[in-house]
């Protein structure tokens, strides 16, 4: 069991019992998928940049990233239907945890200037979305190797019902949230 879970299981519980009163151990917010999603407007001109982002995000996900592809047309930034576009990944169970260890841990702290996240990044369903500009702070990236610096998204789905329940639970969990 990884070490996030074994916290969830015998810390954050009981003070989410505690601080809104569920009566079934099923009301608890939990986590219940980490999405990565990287998106490459330059990989219409440039296949290799694609690539590189494949397995840069591979890497940090510990799973292999799957390529997206354009849905529909855009002349202005001639994007044709069916063109990779970027790549994403979506992580549960063991290794959802294991990264989200990893980003509150290691990988948020080694951002520069760092603050915090912002805590109004939720959607109002409890999942909350953060975007990271340098994918150089992960620390399995080799910063000799990499050719350009490419930000990601992440997406936390939480099975909590409110922001309120959401933001608690990542809290209780580690989220580094910056004081308002």
């Amino acid at each position: 069991m990884s070490r996030l879970k074994q916290l969830y299981r015998t810390e954050v519980v009981p003070r989410l019992t505690e601080e809104f009163g569920y009566t079934s151990p099923m009301q608890l917010p939990r986590l219940e998928k980490v999405v990565l999603n990287m998106g490459l407007g330059e990989a219409i001109q440039n296949h290799k940049v694609l690539d590189s982002a494949v397995e840069e995000l591979t890497m940090i996900a510990g799973q292999r990233s799957v390529v997206t592809r354009a849905r529909r047309s855009i002349a202005a930034f001639k994007l044709r239907e069916g063109m990779t576009i970027g790549c994403r990944v979506t992580l549960r169970g063991r290794k959802m945890y294991e990264f989200f260890d990893k980003l509150v841990n290691v990988a948020l702290p080694r951002v520069r200037d760092f603050r915090g996240v912002s805590p109004q990044a939720f959607d109002g369903r409890g999942n909350y979305s953060l975007g990271i500009r340098e994918q150089i702070i992960f620390p399995e990236i080799d910063y000799d190797k990499i050719d350009k610096i490419k930000g990601l998204n992440v997406t936390v789905v939480t099975t909590a019902r409110t922001d309120e329940e959401g933001r608690s639970l990542l809290k209780h969990l580690g989220m580094p949230f910056r004081e308002n």
